[in-house]
């Protein structure tokens, strides 16, 4: 345990119900237990009501529901025309809500008319129907709105023309690629519903937003108000820092020493706190990381409690619909005490009565930890309860671990959206043009003038008067010019556009001895999870990848237990295409610049779950090439061999520093350490000196490199901070070694690393305290 600290308990702050709000609203609420609003609920209430955007940002169980259902079911019971759509980042945080609202409603007829109704991948075909033509509270996704409602927006033209209220839950989650999506999204969704003749209030919420207006203007285009004074009460919350040890005597990727796993480590406690009778989530970071924690949790109640054995499961995304909603089931009805799960149940699920979390490994943000940590002491607001993050065999969780206040003393950070880039707004334009002709105005409204030009001399869009009259005459407005741009004929743009930044194709997991289907993954991530040899486990059940097919889209398995696991290895290719902007510090330039990636998978380790590395097996796979935007930085070698970097082999320390600068970038940006790439060369054709990269692993950026470079410092002096502190002797996955690597890890130099680190910084305090001496350049066409 490296740190322990309370979070005091806070009473209730009430406000009176709205005058607004009708007796029979009032009296279905406080048949609930809800005698009076909290000021947070009936501030943000009120405000929508009154027409303002609005984004109620409270920490979690503060009951931010109630502030969007006030003014959604007064608006319902007034106008038998008008609707409302809600939209969550998962289906299952959907479910959650429609639930609520029925227990809300039920057994009271002037409710009758209302029928909430859930609209996404799981919905039956013939319920869409009826939802669509009866229903008049649309629960959804973004996913399900791009493709299966603005993609048929005529068949829903009563739903949008009488649409009140757009609520978006758990907003903070809309971030990277997704997030870019998703904004677009959300300004198609907007422009149509106003040229359809309504004019509706979003209201938003999120437990963990940074400077939440913002947040929601940059989501919808549009202003909004932030209300972030909490009125709920909050039991006393115990927070705790754990690092697993070293496990004696087993050595790991060339003799590295090896900690204890935090999957392991978070298991022992979930079994723990289970025969305690604690009521726990155990947040892991990766599918099959939940599948083996719960594993193992029933391992050894098998052995110290074997009646409690039922009572752990795991939960993540790609179970089929019936799994899930049974696992749900199970977790709200407390049959199951103790759960291992993704980041699937991090969102604003109502589980009541837990008393427990683990969170075993740092999940990538500060918003996402505070959002896991929430979900501990949700039923009983005076409830005490614990929450431990146990820190995986990584630089930035033991650097957290080991610097508490970069963790618990930070504010949690801006959300990372990047809508302009053009590889995400082009397809979104053609959608836009798809459903309704773009217009001058929508053009500079979305600031997409040069995208446009690029999308018209392809041939995908085509330029030509617009129609004076009928469905697909766009909003008219003031000086409106009288020519607008269409999709072209022929291109179906909706079905090319995945906003989860995947390939848009998937891969199915079959298991070959009984024809089930496992679940699915996206096509490119296939490729790194589930490749011939891959150990895959569902529910509980290991499988071994047999065959894996690209162009079927099939991983075709086999039921086995072996006691290792895969993890795949990778090689990478970096070629700078421009500049975008550049600062010199004497020896180190520091750039910002847009390159092409070329990657393949070359193989995968397997590993005992000791952590003890088994051998390395070679794969032969397709190379991918991925244009995206990236940082990097270069030294000269004679400021690499004044810092005591031995000149003939700085290849170790460059290596080394990349490693562990990757593994710190998700401390200044909202990522995760899968959405990143990096590079370091002694000597690269395109500078022309020892160059070291970290790029976004998404088309054409998602946001995380630029944001690297704004914070250049920062980072780099956690990085080194991190690996200095490490109380291995010569490198180990905690400092500098990656999982991820395609050279296996070598050549890597820690002592190289701190010494290129400490001249970095040295380079950036000497040209800040020699102000006569420029560090910004203007954007040049090459680093070199």
């Amino acid at each position: 345990m490296t740190h322990v600290s309370v979070i005091n308990s806070t009473t209730a702050n009430f406000a009176d119900w709205p005058t607004w709000v009708p007796n029979t609203l009032v009296q279905a609420l406080e048949h609930q237990g809800i005698s009076r609003p909290w000021v947070h609920q009936e501030r943000a209430a009120s405000l929508a009501h009154n027409g303002s955007h609005v984004i109620v940002s409270t920490p979690t169980a503060s009951g931010k529901s109630l502030a969007y259902q006030l003014p959604i079911l007064t608006a319902l019971l007034a106008d038998p025309r008008a609707t409302a759509l809600y939209i969550a980042p998962t289906k299952a945080l959907g479910a959650d809500q429609i639930r609520a609202v029925a227990a809300l409603t039920a057994g009271r007829p002037e409710f009758g008319h209302l029928q909430p109704c859930a609209y996404d991948g799981d919905t039956e075909t013939d319920i869409r129907q009826w939802a669509r033509a009866h229903s008049r509270w649309i629960f959804t996704n973004p996913d399900m709105l791009h493709v299966g409602i603005l993609s048929t927006h005529p068949r829903w033209r009563h739903f949008l023309r009488n649409l009140r209220y757009i609520v978006i839950d758990e907003c903070h989650h809309y971030r990277g690629v997704f997030g870019s999506h998703t904004a677009l999204v959300m300004r198609r969704l907007l422009r149509l519903a106003r040229a359809a003749g309504a004019s509706p209030v979003v209201v938003a919420s999120s437990a963990t937003a940074a400077h939440p207006a913002e947040s929601l203007s940059r989501l919808i285009g549009e202003p909004a108000v932030a209300v972030t004074e909490d009125g709920s009460p909050h039991g006393e919350r115990t927070l705790a820092l754990w690092q697993p040890g070293f496990v004696p005597a087993v050595t790991g990727e060339n003799g590295a020493p090896v900690r204890r796993s935090a999957g392991a480590e978070s298991a022992r406690l979930l079994a723990d706190f289970v025969i305690e009778g604690a009521r726990t989530l155990c947040f892991v970071r990766s599918r099959m990381g939940a599948e083996l924690t719960a594993r193992q949790a029933r391992q050894i109640l098998a052995a110290a409690a074997p009646e409690l054995v039922d009572k752990v499961a795991a939960y993540r995304a790609g179970y089929l619909a019936d799994d899930r909603r049974r696992l749900e089931r199970a977790i709200d009805d407390a049959e199951l005490t103790g759960v291992a799960t993704t980041n699937a149940l991090e969102l604003g699920i109502d589980i009541s009565g837990l008393d427990a979390v683990i969170v075993a490994g740092y999940p990538g943000s500060i918003a996402s930890f505070w959002q896991q940590a929430g979900r501990a002491g949700r039923q009983h607001h005076s409830g005490d309860s614990l929450v431990v993050l146990v820190a995986r065999d990584d630089p930035l969780d033991t650097y957290l671990v080991n610097n508490p206040p970069a963790l618990l003393d930070k504010p949690v950070e801006a959300a990372v959206t990047d809508p302009a880039n053009p590889y995400i707004l082009g397809p979104h334009l053609l959608c836009a043009a798809a459903e309704l002709p773009l217009t001058e105005r929508d053009v500079d409204d979305w600031g997409a003038r040069t995208v446009v030009d690029e999308l018209t001399a392809r041939g995908a869009l085509t330029r030509r008067r617009l129609p004076t009259r009928g469905a697909d005459r766009p909003r008219p407005h003031p000086g409106s010019a009288t020519t607008g741009w269409y999709v072209s004929a022929g291109i179906e743009p909706h079905a090319q556009v995945n906003l989860r930044g995947g390939s848009g194709e998937e891969v199915l997991i079959v298991d070959t001895t009984t024809g089930r289907l496992l679940g699915t993954v996206d096509a490119v991530r296939a490729m790194s999870t589930v490749y011939a040899g891959a150990v895959h486990i569902h529910q509980g059940e290991t499988f071994v990848v047999d065959e894996f097919d690209l162009d079927d889209g099939l991983a075709l398995t086999h039921p086995e237990e072996p006691d290792w696991t895969t993890s795949a290895r990778e090689t990478t290719g970096i070629s700078v295409d421009r500049v975008i902007s550049e600062r010199r510090y004497g020896p180190l330039t520091v750039a910002f610049a847009e390159v092409t990636v070329t990657h393949q998978v070359i193989g995968y380790l397997r590993t005992l779950l000791t952590g003890e590395v088994l051998d390395s097996v070679p794969l032969d796979m397709p190379e991918q090439t991925l244009p995206t935007r990236a940082v990097l930085y270069t030294l000269t070698p004679r400021a690499l061999a004044d810092a005591g970097i031995d000149p003939a082999a700085p290849a170790g320390a460059l290596h080394a520093a990349e490693h562990a600068a990757i593994g710190l970038l998700p401390l200044v940006a909202t990522c995760d350490r899968g959405d990143i790439g990096g590079l370091s060369t002694t000597l690269h054709p395109d500078t022309g000196l020892p160059t070291v990269f970290v790029y976004d692993g998404h088309l054409g950026g998602a946001g995380f490199a630029e944001r690297g470079h704004d914070t250049f410092a920062r980072w780099i002096g956690a990085t080194r901070e991190a690996i200095a502190s490490c109380r291995c002797a010569a490198g180990c996955p905690s400092c500098v070694q990656s999982p991820k690597c395609g050279n296996g890890n070598d050549p890597l130099d820690k002592s190289g690393a701190i010494a290129a680190l400490t001249l970095i910084q040295r380079c950036l305090s000497d040209a800040a305290a020699d102000p006569g001496e420029p560090a910004v350049t203007a954007p040049t066409a090459s680093v070199q």
